[in-house]
Order: C-alpha cells, then structure tokens, then sequence
C-alpha cells in the first residue's frame, strides 16, 4: 500500500510545484530537504515548549530505517534565509508603522545568529532596504530611516522578496501588510513565482479584513499562515515567527541502499518527553540530475535507450503518420480482379465498359491490404445486415466505395482520432476516448450530411426534369427516350440515376422495377409518386405528359412550402444548434485546458453521476427541440 501512496504524492508535488512541507497532526514539520554528499539533511520544525531527545531522533526514508543524527539548527551548517517584506504605504501612518519597526527589531532580536535576514518595503515602489545578512546591526539601521508613501504594491513586494530569498538552503518570506494591492499585478503571477522558488511564505495581516483572501492565496502557494493581528500584538506575532526558525532541528541521515529513486518519502521521529513527534513527507533526496540505475528502469531504458518527454509525442505522431499513410494508401490503390455483376452494370452506366477484369476504384494495392480487405469482407459476410446498412449508406451517399473498404476506411480514422486525442491532451485518456468518440461517430454523420445533401439536389431538379420529361412526351418521344433526353441534358445526380435506369432495362428489368430503384435509394415520397403515376398511366392508359405537368407543379408548390417552413424554423434550429453543443463542447475546452479543474468529474462517484445526469437531461432538452422545430411538409 506504500507505493501508491507515494505515487500519489509524488503527483501531487509535480502538479502544484511545491516543495514541503508535510505536516503532521502534532504540528511537527518537515522544512527543507537537501541532499548531501553522503545522505540528506533534514530541517525539522518541532512545536512550541517541545522538549526534543535528539538521542531519540529516527529516520526512515521510503520505508528502510537508517542511521542518522540530530543537532540544533545553527552554526551555518545549514543556509537558511528570510525575508521581511514590510507594507510602507500611508495607510500605516501613526501607531501602525511604529509597531510595525518595534515588531520587525524584536524579530532581529530573536532570529537565529546564523539566518540571513533582508528586508524589503513596498508603497508606491518597491525597494530592496537591505540584502540577506547575518549582520544585525546593519539590519536593526535600516528600521529607523524607513519612510511611508502612496500606494501599496504588495504583489511587486512579494515577488521582490522572492527573487532576493534566492535557491538555496531554506528560505521564507514574512509579509507585513495592512490593505489591498494596487498594482497592475497579477494574482496568479505571483502565486506562480512562489511556487517556482519555492519559499515558505507567511503573512501577517494589520487590521484589514478586505484582502484576506488574496493574502490567503500567498500563504497557500508558500506552504505558510495568514495571522491577523491588532498593532499592539504584532511584536508578538513577529517574535514567534522568529521562534520558529530557533527551535529547528537538523537531521543528518544516510541513504539506505535499497532506496535508487530520486525522490522519496521521509519520515522523522523524535521523543519530546512522553510524546513522539513525527514528521513526514515526499522529497527529492538527490540532486536534481541524478539518473536512477539500471535496477529501477524501464525495460526500455535496460536497452540504453532514453527518450526524452518531447520523444515519445514524436514517437506517436510517427504513429499517426503511419496510419494516415496506411488510410491514403487503402483509398488511393488500384488492384486489378473479377467484377461482380452489379460493379459491371455501374462501370458500364459510367461509361466504362463491361469488361470481365478491369480496374476497381478504391481497391487497395499490395497483398496486406489484399488481406485487411479480406478480414472485413469476411466479417461482413457473418453480419449481413450490418453490411446492407453500409452498403445502402454508401449508395445513398453517391460513394464508389464497397462495405469492406468502407469498415477499413473508419477504424483507421478512429485509429488516428484516438492517436491525435493522445497528442492534443498530452496522454490524457479521457481526451484520448473522446477523440475516439468522435472519430467514430463523425464519419457516419458525414455519410449523413452527403445522404441529405444529394437528396435535396434531386429534389431541387424534380420538377424541372419532369418538365423535360414530360416536353419530349408531348413531342412524340417514347418514355424510354425522354429519360435518355435527360440523361444526355439532365445534372447530377438525376443524370446519372436516370443512366442507371437506361442501362437496367437494357439487361431486362422494366422500366416502371428500374426506376423504383431510384425510390428506394433516395427514399423520395416525390419520385416514388411519380413512378405510380407512371404505373396507373401505362396499365390504364391516358395522357402522361399532362399527368407529369400536374405533378411538377404539386412538387414545386410543396418545395416553396418547404423552404417557407425551413426559413421560419431556422432561428429555432440555430437555437437547438447552440444549446445542444454548447455544453459538451465547453467540456471538451476544459478537458483540454483545465484538466484538473473538470477531472474530479471522470475520478468520484459523484462526478460520474453528475455527468451521467447532465448528458440525459442535455439528450432530452435535445430531443425536445427538435421536435418543436420539425415540421412536416
């Protein structure tokens, strides 16, 4: 149970970008952490009135106890530095900025001799009053010449603290501050730059109640408190801040062999009296280019071979490119085989021939795609009607392709849709499953969208071919020569549907079962009632070219109708556009920018049920308006 512990934590500290420190429940510390030439060194922080056995100190770094000594914090054997970061803006005018000097000169008096203070004011301006210095005398100087201004740039102060507390050793920052900031800073900016360097951060907040949440941000970026104190009390807060520093404790231990990680949890425990202090934590315990052995790397790296992280983004984009390779290859190949009857009949409609053997559009050349072809036709062939549906699909969408080639044609593109989802969310498989999703789903809907635009092109023409149709009637053309008139006249696609009847009865099938045919694969209500006009026409007889007039101008007054119907409901639909695909698609923004933000939603039950919840409601919502806005005609 150890490792996922750790596994976690060490998540966590890569995430926030903090350093410590672990707190236990006693309220003892962890510090800081740095390697050493032989093991590490910990500072420990033991609670106020502890009477610490350093006799009793022990260590256990991930799990294996190790040898280790204890001694009071001091001596620079240790660089620990501080920062005073002090408000100087007029607003601390009067008794504030006297308690405020008398506050900072008994923390000068009660620091630790080997701490390097500095000291930093901000109003208006910032300015570095002093650099970090184990000189007193020269700090305690600086307090009287300190002068009040306009203004409070409190976050330029704390990144200017920052920045002097420098990278090494432990380092805090006191903050000082009796309003809000009134910089152009940003918030975040400096949240970010403590957390970059890593420094403890408390403030102590004089009389204000307004900016305590932004105080309360530094504080948590810095690991540190918000105390908030009246004037009188700020010499007491700022000498147990200084107490703190005092009562450290500096542990030295080696590393147990066992233990080759860079990082690693180490856990302090001591004995103040009857009590036994523990502090804990998840530390680097090397230096930041240490390279763990052979022992405790992946099988891939046994092989000397290391990639960076930019490496194996490369790697699936190589993938990726692969796989459309492989896509463009299956679309654009030509391989030479037998035609079937029904491919002999659409190359001779196109123009083609009847051949025996001839070039099939779409046949992937090379014997493995021979193969994959192979597998989804054989697939197919164990579920018809799953290849009657693709292949009515593709007929209806004027597609040249077969049901095998189509099946192919989707797993590649869900292949490199879950590729690209990977790439985009950086191995994220929530985001790796919603490309998935979409990369097989949208290619149906493109089947769709190509359906309905090709039928609503052969509506649009209706009319009017029946016009012409009925024109070469009334001019002594046979119907057999009136539909070759629109095929030679007419625009796709009734051209080429009308050719395909021509040819049809060419090979025996009637004119009235040929032209059904175009019925059934553009499931037309129009066409279908002009083929049983035709029907009734040629069994009982009379006059077919007013009987086609008649018609085109019923389905020309209904076309006007619905495009009337179609205009009015376009702001309704628009509507269901956007409320539809607002919300997942606002999802798919913060899963791609803000993971952590939406992930407790995919990681708890409750998130889950959230979701599950808000797609059922969306599907009804959905569903509903697109029956208000649906209009038959």
């Amino acid at each position: 149970m150890r490792l996922p512990r750790l596994l976690a934590a060490a998540g966590l500290v890569a995430l926030i970008g903090l350093p410590l420190p672990a707190q236990a429940a006693d309220d003892t510390t962890i510090a800081h952490v740095e390697p050493s030439a032989d093991g590490v060194r910990v500072l420990v922080s033991v609670p106020p009135g502890a009477d610490v056995d350093l006799s009793s100190v022990a260590v256990e770094i991930d799990g294996f106890p190790t040898t280790s000594t204890a001694e009071p914090a001091g001596g620079q054997k240790i660089e620990r530095t501080t920062i005073l970061a002090i408000d100087t803006s007029k607003s601390m005018a009067g008794p504030r900025f006297e308690a405020a000097k008398a506050a900072a000169s008994a923390y000068l008096a009660t620091v630790p001799a080997d701490v390097k203070v500095g000291i930093v004011t901000f109003d208006g301006q910032v300015e570095e009053a002093l650099l970090p210095t184990t000189d007193r005398a020269a700090a305690t100087a600086v307090l009287p010449g300190l002068e009040l201004s306009g203004g409070t740039r409190l976050y330029n102060g704390v990144l200017a603290a920052t920045e002097m507390a420098g990278d090494e050793g432990q380092r805090s920052i006191l903050v000082l501050s009796d309003g809000a900031d009134t910089s152009k800073t940003k918030l975040t900016t400096v949240i970010r730059a403590i957390e970059t360097s890593r420094a403890l951060v408390d403030v102590v907040s004089l009389d204000q109640d307004g900016a305590l949440s932004e105080l309360t941000s530094l504080s948590e970026a810095g690991n540190g408190t918000v105390i908030s104190a009246e004037p009188e009390a700020l010499t007491a807060a700022f000498s147990a801040e200084a107490q703190v520093l005092a009562r450290q404790i500096l542990v030295s231990a080696t590393l147990p062999t066992q233990v080759e990680t860079r990082e690693s949890n180490v856990v302090v425990t001591m004995r103040s009296g009857a009590q036994t202090l523990t502090a804990e934590a998840f530390v680097p315990i090397r230096d930041q280019g240490y390279r763990a052995p052979s022992s405790v790397r992946l099988p891939s790296q046994d092989q000397g071979l290391m990639l960076p992280e930019w490496g194996k983004w490369a790697a699936l984009a190589l993938v990726g490119v692969g796989l459309l390779g492989f896509l463009a290859a299956l679309l654009s190949g030509f391989t030479k085989r037998e035609l079937t009857a029904e491919e002999r009949v659409n190359l001779y409609a196109a123009g083609a021939g009847a051949t025996g053997t001839g070039a099939a559009p779409g046949r992937a050349s090379g014997q493995t795609l021979a193969q994959a072809k192979g597998a989804a036709e054989s697939v197919l062939k164990r579920n018809k009607s799953l290849e009657a549906r693709i292949a009515k699909r593709l007929e209806a969408a004027g597609s040249d392709m077969r049901a095998s080639e189509w099946l192919l044609t989707h797993l590649g593109v869900v292949l490199v849709a879950g590729l690209a989802g990977l790439l985009i969310g950086k191995g994220n498989f929530v985001v790796g499953l919603i490309f998935i999703l979409l990369g097989v789903v949208l290619p149906w809907l493109w089947l769709g969208r190509k359906r309905k635009k090709r039928l609503k092109q052969f509506e649009t023409l209706l009319p009017d071919t029946l016009q012409l149709m009925s024109g070469s009637l009334s001019a002594g053309l046979s119907l057999a020569q009136s539909i070759d008139t629109i095929v030679r006249e007419g625009s796709e696609p009734i051209a080429g549907e009308f050719k395909r009847v021509l040819v049809e009865t060419r090979l025996g099938v009637t004119i009235e079962d040929a032209m059904e045919g175009i019925t059934e694969r553009f499931d037309s209500k129009d066409f279908a009632w002009i083929v049983m006009a035709i029907r009734i026409q040629r069994q009982v007889g009379g006059n077919l070219g007013e009987l086609l007039d008649t018609v085109a101008v019923t389905i020309r007054e209904r076309e006007y109708m619905r495009r009337q119907v179609r205009a009015l409901a376009a702001e309704g639909k628009l509507s269901g556009y956007v409320l539809g695909g607002l919300p997942p698609g606002f999802m798919l923004f913060l899963v791609l920018t803000k993971p952590d933000y939406v992930g407790v939603l995919f990681d708890t039950p409750l998130g889950l049920a959230m979701l599950g919840g808000g797609l059922v409601l969306l599907s009804v919502g959905a569903f509903w308006m697109s029956r208000l806005v649906k209009v038959e005609v």
